[in-house]
């Protein structure tokens, strides 16, 4: 089985803006051919597909919340570039719901949103490109962005929290399943980096405090994420398959 290093064939889902959008751009910045994921901002994903270098990229929006959808969403990916070698699923919702000021109808919805999109459109994914990978015989790589909140705790997104860790032992069992088929699988679990979308965050106090996380004094960026996602679908990374990868700035340490 051949891992090449580049010319891949790439989906991205979520790839509309922010962590998608620098995750896109790094893959095809490498001389791979990359499938922009959206699944409702289609005017910023084909700003993200215009910004890409290279050619031969595709744009292919979806529900991957729906177990069809999912299915359609990889199918034509696989059809646009020919195949899949490999896949980022950085496809996520967070949304707040703090218990105690939160109505249980509200709860249960967005209990069933987190999970639907963070960790089913996740499983549904990762199964469908495993199996494209392993009819094409050369191996592959998945790559799970997960959250630094799956460890220290999400008070006021506790299903986000909660299915990011779920991401992370998915991405484990995998690793386990699918190296015989020469698939690695690894995740990342980032700290607080900055995108448009929380940029209304990193403004006076709240700024202050968010930078403070770090003994660096900053947030990350989306490009750093995307720097050690491009690594560990490389060749190189294999050995890596099945590690959670803290990215927080030593901002949280664990053992």
């Amino acid at each position: 089985m051949t891992v090449q290093n580049t010319g891949r064939r790439v989906l991205v889902s979520g790839a509309s803006r922010g962590l998608g959008r620098a995750l896109a751009r790094a893959f095809a910045d490498n001389g791979d051919r990359v499938v922009v994921h959206f699944g409702a901002r289609e005017q910023e994903a084909r700003e993200t597909l215009d910004s890409l270098a290279g050619a031969g990229h595709a744009l292919v929006g979806g529900d991957l919340s729906d177990p069809a959808g999912a299915k359609d969403v990889a199918d034509r990916a696989a059809a646009a570039l020919g195949g899949i070698d490999v896949l980022v699923n950085n496809a996520a919702v967070n949304l707040p719901h703090p218990p105690a000021t939160t109505s249980y109808e509200d709860w249960a919805a967005l209990w069933q949103r987190h999970t639907a999109v963070n960790l089913l459109a996740t499983a549904n994914l990762s199964h469908l490109a495993a199996h494209r990978m392993i009819g094409q015989g050369t191996g592959g790589r998945i790559l799970n962005i997960g959250s630094r909140g799956a460890f220290r705790g999400e008070p006021d997104h506790p299903a986000y929290g909660a299915t990011k860790a779920a991401v992370h032992a998915l991405g484990q069992s995998l690793a386990v399943a699918l190296a015989p088929h020469g698939i690695a699988v690894a995740s990342v679990a980032p700290g607080f980096f900055a995108t448009e979308r929380v940029a209304h965050r990193l403004g006076g106090a709240e700024g202050e405090a968010i930078r403070a996380q770090s003994p660096f004094g900053r947030a990350g960026t989306a490009e750093e994420i995307a720097a050690a996602v491009l690594w560990l679908a490389s060749p190189a990374a294999e050995w890596a398959s099945g590690t959670v990868m803290d990215l927080n700035g030593a901002s949280y340490l664990r053992t």
